[in-house]
């Protein structure tokens, strides 16, 4: 069974760095992506990053391309999103999700079976 935990979040002002982790166990070769999505109140979930747990590939939204980083490290089962430059509008829970996914369908929140229960990013001005 696939179990997602997200860490990492909390309270920041604008232009400060945050990493948020998320522990992935139950994890197949099934399970080829892994991203990181996020909520604000009132909007849907919008894509942030993604990446190949096996080979490495990422992805980024447009929102934070250039800003975020994500990362992963295969022995400890975690994935890992450098966010710096925070902007108020970053302002949102962040989920990770994971499913059986093909790299057309990593932007669409409603490809993926699996997330795990979020973390608040919360960036004052």
């Amino acid at each position: 069974q696939v179990q997602l935990v997200e860490t990492g979040g909390g309270l920041v002002q604008a232009g400060d760095s945050l990493t948020l982790s998320c522990l992935a166990t139950g994890i197949s070769r099934d399970h080829r992506w892994l991203s990181w999505f996020r909520q604000a109140p009132g909007a849907d979930r919008e894509f942030v990053a993604a990446i190949g747990w096996y080979d490495g590939r990422t992805y980024y939204g447009d929102s934070v391309k250039g800003r975020f980083t994500i990362s992963r490290d295969k022995p400890k089962n975690t994935m890992y999103l450098q966010m710096n430059s925070l902007k108020p509008e970053d302002t949102a829970v962040y989920y990770c999700g994971t499913g059986r996914l093909i790299l057309s369908s990593l932007r669409s929140a409603a490809n993926y079976n699996y997330w795990g229960q979020g973390t608040q990013v919360t960036v004052s001005s």
